[in-house]
């Protein structure tokens, strides 16, 4: 009976028409059931499902009362289904109750992580997925540093002279270059004394005509502290030494091997009073002449063996005793060739390293060039060869690059001849040996293992 008769919409039909007659119609009712129009206007029909989920229905929930809350739990399903919709077609709906739901899972767990993620898998070193080749690393003044292959670079050469290793800025240029393999580690030494590990596939590769990155990104250098020195590990000796020179005049050497553990975040090298500072590096054999050049035109040089080695933590001892108010500016190596010094007011000259004579070590050394009035404090000192180019830089960001063979050669007791001509209240603040990338390249071939 209750399928056979047509029944009057009533409130249903307000329902339908509110949640949509033909999306609300399951899929599986025949037609002529449910909502149809009739001879007299519309009607409903029941299904037998229908129906007999009425008889199972016991008689209290037929009543009026149980009506309406079957209207008003309606009603909350139509709201919840518009609110769903709403968050699925408006964007910014969807991104406030992702946020919000994000929040409710924070006030939750906001406790620390239990759980370690490593980069690693167990007993997988990322070294075994780089590929070992042989790289040319460049390092420019102002701190950017980069590698790209050396198959690369050597194919760029024409006419026997190679393509520039690297564009930098008109007031940068490139300091340090030198060639090792992708699996070497790098050694950056401070002006505060620490020494930093980075391994050469660690370093950024960038194309020929690139900067690189700064070394400032890369390391967790204090403020003001700068890289003084590099070493490519490759080119330290077993058996060999690091030579460390510090602004006051103290000299160290430690064993290679205290050098072999690598920590990124960094170790000291040498422990520094407040105000010294470390100015030069370099590796040894144990057999060398040291010379260490400071600002008030003084040079010393003294055999390594009178430095005995030490760990790393010490602090060394005395190489040369600088007058008051002076300060150590160069570690040099003996080797021959020329000395070039040059002062803040523009002057220098080139001395023959063997004018230099062997002192013994903590003296006060010889004069190399007199910091008269006229010429103002030493700011530089290489060891050089007739055939080098030097930059020299001024406090006013001029750069100057001039030939190692257009200064002239004399004494030690000699002023000096003008480098570079400076303009009313600028100094000369640094000197720096050029390096010919494509010369470097073919005068230091990459060690193998």
């Amino acid at each position: 009976q209750l399928v056979a008769r047509d029944w009057e919409p009533g409130s249903v039909r307000a329902m339908l028409d509110r949640a949509g007659a033909d999306t609300s119609k399951p899929e599986d009712l025949p037609d002529g059931f449910g909502l149809v129009e009739g001879l007299a206007g519309y009607v409903y029909r029941m299904s037998e499902t229908q129906a007999q989920a009425i008889l199972d229905l016991r008689l209290h929930r037929l009543t009026a009362l149980e009506q309406d809350k079957i209207i008003e739990e309606f009603d909350q399903l139509l709201d919840r289904i518009r609110g769903l919709l709403e968050i699925l077609v408006n964007p910014d709906r969807l991104r406030e109750v992702v946020r919000g739901e994000l929040l409710e899972v924070k006030e939750q767990f906001a406790d620390g992580r239990r759980t370690e993620i490593e980069l690693h898998r167990e007993g997988m070193d990322i070294l075994h997925l780089i590929k070992p080749q042989d790289v040319v690393v460049t390092m420019s003044h102002h701190g950017y540093v980069k590698w790209q292959p050396l198959d690369d670079y050597s194919a760029q050469r024409r006419g026997g002279r190679g393509k520039t290793a690297a564009t930098t800025k008109e007031e940068d240029f490139v300091e340090r270059l030198f060639v090792a393999n992708t699996h070497d580690t790098v050694l950056f030494f401070s002006s505060r004394g620490k020494v930093y590990w980075v391994r050469v596939y660690e370093l950024p590769r960038a194309a020929r005509t690139a900067r690189g990155k700064p070394m400032v990104n890369m390391l967790p250098l204090d403020e003001g502290e700068r890289i003084s020195a590099i070493l490519p590990m490759n080119a330290l000796d077993r058996d060999g030494f690091v030579l460390m020179a510090t602004s006051l005049g103290i000299v160290k050497k430690t064993p290679c091997a205290d050098f072999s553990r690598p920590r990124s975040t960094g170790l000291i090298a040498v422990d520094l009073l407040d105000d010294d500072r470390l100015v030069g590096v370099a590796v040894t054999d144990g057999g060398r002449d040291v010379m260490l050049a400071t600002s008030d035109g003084m040079l010393i040089r003294f055999p390594e063996s009178d430095v005995r080695a030490m760990g790393r933590t010490a602090r060394g001892v005395r190489g040369i005793r600088p007058r008051r108010g002076a300060r150590v500016i160069s570690l040099m190596l003996a080797s021959g060739g020329l000395v070039l010094t040059a002062t803040e007011n523009g002057y220098g000259k080139c001395t023959p390293a063997a004018e230099y004579r062997q002192q013994g070590r903590a003296g006060m050394g010889l004069i190399s060039i007199r910091a008269s009035r006229r010429n103002g404090a030493v700011v530089g000192a290489e060891l050089v060869e007739p055939t080098d180019e030097l930059m020299l830089i001024t406090d006013g960001g001029k750069l100057v690059r001039t030939r190692v063979s257009e200064v002239r050669v004399v004494g030690r007791d000699a002023q000096g001849v003008k480098l570079i001509s400076l303009s009313e209240g600028e100094r000369l603040v640094g000197l720096e040996r050029l390096v010919d990338d494509q010369d470097a390249i073919d005068e230091a071939p990459p060690e193998s293992g």
